[in-house]
């Protein structure tokens, strides 16, 4: 079974994720804010990350740059999950390795599923 870690800090966006990727497949932990997805992320070894970017503690961005860094995280698979137009991204984001950028506004939850799927298949 493939790992997913959401890191969200709207409980209810990632619990609406966390439930339409087990229901189809997937082992799915979350995180609330970047210092817990660290942890989540070190701890779980997961396949692929959701990550949203305007977070407390630590941005995603930041987060990804942070496990980038280390051997257990250049690893996962990244997909950037986030209101945050791709003008208004940081530019960092293309030298981190993600795989996709989804500004949630203009995804439905069956068509991230379905790139999850996509990546990981």
């Amino acid at each position: 079974m493939k790992k997913i870690a959401i890191i969200e800090d709207e409980h209810p966006i990632a619990k609406m994720y966390e439930l339409k990727l087990t229901n189809n497949g997937y082992d799915v932990a979350i995180a609330t804010d970047g210092h817990e997805g660290y942890d989540l992320i070190k701890e779980m070894q997961p396949d692929l990350v959701l990550l949203d970017l305007r977070m407390p503690e630590m941005s995603g961005d930041e987060l990804l740059e942070k496990i980038r860094q280390t051997d257990w995280g250049a690893h996962p698979r990244v997909v950037v999950l986030t209101n945050i137009s791709r003008d208004e991204a940081p530019s960092s984001l293309r030298l981190l390795g993600i795989d996709r950028y989804i500004v949630k506004a203009h995804h439905t939850p069956a068509e991230v599923v379905a790139v999850v799927d996509e990546i990981l298949s």
